[in-house]
């Protein structure tokens, strides 16, 4: 299969997927800013009940505007383990429904910007809709600073020396897991906190890495928290938020 999705300016392109960053718009690239501004339909995913947190990144750039919004409300989020049937069916279904209701806009001609937080082919919600979507619609990736690069840059942590290996690991891996791959590595980013974090934290402890665990909460945006792993007291994380764990590899 062909991977050349031709020029990243091709004016025939209908469905964007575009990636604004951690969330301080001031990272957002040139690319999306002048996307978002243009395209026809603005989506973005959120929890039921609140607003998503790309579209309010979005906001620096352009104003709510119910004629251009496409609201895609996942039908459930932590309430249920995601290796339960009762989520990955209903989560499975959601992204049927969602690509179809943009696969009719891009059909009547109209451009469609899915925005996403960091870059939305790491761990995206948009890859779910770009894998039903990018082979019947003329597609444009978006790359955007993750939220990792914002968090570690935020902290003042150097992330990788010299030959440091990182590694990347959601924390929905089993404590077993973690720690595992914690002992094979040189420097790491934990994603996907929440719950896990009373987890994450013993497995830290277990590889000898929870005096080098930095703890950053909503990197970039209103709200920030850096603070020490070992200096948090409580096991409160919500979504945006990860653990960096830097390396000691080379200094020259």
């Amino acid at each position: 299969m062909s991977i050349d999705r031709s020029s990243p300016q091709n004016p025939g392109t209908l469905l964007f997927g575009v990636g604004l960053g951690p969330g301080d718009p001031d990272y957002m690239t040139v690319r999306a800013r002048d996307i978002i501004a243009t395209a026809d339909r603005l989506v973005h995913f959120c929890k039921k009940g609140s607003r998503g947190n790309a579209r309010v990144t979005a906001d620096a750039v352009i104003p709510p505007d119910p004629a251009r919004e496409i609201v895609l409300a996942f039908p459930v989020t932590t309430e249920v383990p995601v290796a339960e049937d009762g989520y990955t069916g209903p989560i499975a279904a959601f992204y049927d429904e969602s690509a179809e209701l943009l696969a009719a806009e891009m059909a009547a001609g109209r451009t469609v910007a899915v925005l996403c937080d960091g870059d939305p082919f790491f761990y995206g919600s948009f890859m779910h809709l770009w894998r039903r979507l990018a082979h019947r619609f003329p597609t444009e990736v978006v790359p955007g600073v993750t939220g990792m690069a914002g968090a570690w840059v935020r902290a003042g942590a150097p992330i990788t020396w010299g030959d440091d290996v990182m590694t990347v690991l959601p924390g929905t891996l089993s404590e077993a897991e973690l720690g595992r791959r914690l002992l094979d590595t040189d420097a790491a980013v934990i994603m996907k906190l929440g719950r896990n974090l009373p987890k994450v934290r013993r497995a830290l402890k277990a590889a000898g890495l929870i005096h080098r665990a930095i703890y950053v909460e909503r990197a970039t945006m209103a709200g920030q928290v850096v603070t020490r792993l070992d200096e948090k007291a409580d096991d409160t994380a919500p979504y945006f938020s990860m653990i960096l764990v830097p390396g000691e590899g080379r200094r020259l």
